[in-house]
Order: structure tokens, then sequence, then C-alpha cells
């Protein structure tokens, strides 16, 4: 069974900056699609980023793009999401998953704890 933890959230200012890490285990790291989801209070779950494995091509929602960037370490079984001006809608427990192929969609029912990422103003 896949693991998936998450890390590097916290408190930062809007117009600041932040790295998150997702380590996994117990699966075939480098030839999943990988993404990084993120929920509000209050909302659903919804898409952010997602990765390729072999030629790392990236997907982000519309809200992020040119602020964030995903990027991988298949030799550490890790996903990264660095985050730049961070705005306060940006609020919100991000969580890593495998993603289904030609869909913005997790694959892995299961979910790690994810990470908290609070943007003051």
């Amino acid at each position: 069974q896949v693991q998936l933890v998450e890390s590097g959230g916290g408190l930062v200012q809007a117009g600041g900056s932040l790295r998150l890490s997702c380590t996994t285990s117990g699966g075939t790291f480098s030839t999943y699609i990988m993404g990084w989801f993120r929920q509000a209070p209050g909302k659903e779950r919804e898409f952010v980023a997602k990765i390729t494995s072999s030629t790392s091509s990236t997907t982000y929602a519309d809200s992020v793009k040119g602020r964030f960037t995903i990027s991988r370490d298949n030799a550490k079984n890790t996903v990264y999401l660095q985050m730049n001006s961070l705005k306060p809608e940006d609020t919100a427990v991000y969580y890593c998953n495998r993603v289904v192929p030609y869909t913005l969609k997790a694959y892995f029912g299961c979910w790690g704890q994810g990470t908290q990422v609070t943007v003051s103003s």
C-alpha cells in the first residue's frame, strides 16, 4: 500500500514563499504521474498541479499558474511544490497523490495527513 507524507507547510505573509515536499513509499513512484491538491475550509478538495513520470511535463490550475512550480526527484520518491507570491486565498491543507492519466483526478482513495498552509494578509 502506498503511503504519502506531506511536509513543509506553515504560516507566511502574503507575497511570501513556501516549499512543500511529499515523500511516497510502497509503490513505484518513478512510474506515477504525481500531483498536488488542496482543500480550503468549507470547500471541496481541488487540483493544484501535476507532473508526468517520464518527461516531467507539468500542468497547473489557472489560480496558481506562474506562481507555483511542481517538480520531482525520482531517486528520493519525492514530489515538491514551490509556492511563490502566496495569497490569502492559497490558505488550505495541501495533499499529494498519484494522478489518473489524462485527468486532474487523484488516483488513490487514501490520502496522507496533508500539510497546512496559512497565508496572512
